[in-house]
């Protein structure tokens, strides 16, 4: 999801600069000046819209874990959702860092350097790593965190209901 999100956000990026270059008469020789406040206000707005569902995932699930499966699943969906969300992170933040260092180390005239298939090759791992790096893998330390949060704050509720709902089977 969040991958995707960055994706969106970054079309519409793309999408206002290139109407800015084709209505800001002088922005391609350098005369004019761009709107930059209206490329912050899209970052801004996507950053926040887009990480809504992420959210409300990373709430309901463990509520809903919690109420109809009872406490002791919802330890072991916590214990899932760490160590998956954690080595995802970490594949995420690495993988990303290799792709970006991959394309710098040919920038730098290896294998043949700028201009060539491997560079262009390398700008698009690029592409993918920079969100990896910079948007994924840290989000799911944030995710993890936030599951956490909320299974200790409704812990008191879902050990009570699974009291309430053992004697009535």
């Amino acid at each position: 999801m969040t991958l995707k999100a960055v994706g969106r956000a970054a079309n519409k990026l793309v999408l206002e600069i290139r109407r800015q270059f084709r209505e800001i008469t002088g922005l391609m020789e350098g005369t004019a000046k761009p709107d930059t406040q209206r490329c912050i206000d899209i970052a801004t707005k996507s950053a926040l819209k887009e990480m809504i569902l992420p959210g409300v995932v990373a709430i309901v699930s463990p509520f809903l874990v919690g109420i109809i499966l009872g406490v002791e699943a919802l330890g072991g969906f916590l214990a899932g959702a760490t160590v998956c969300g954690v080595l995802l992170g970490i594949m995420m933040a690495n993988g990303g860092g290799a792709w970006d260092n991959a394309k710098k180390w040919i920038e730098e005239g290896n294998l043949g350097g700028k201009g060539t298939a491997t560079h262009q090759a390398a700008v698009v791992g690029d592409t993918v790593g920079d969100p990896f790096k910079d948007t994924a893998g840290p989000t799911m330390n944030i995710l993890i965190k936030l599951m956490g949060i909320v299974s200790l704050v409704f812990g008191a509720l879902f050990v009570s209901l699974h009291e309430r709902f053992v004697g009535l089977f």
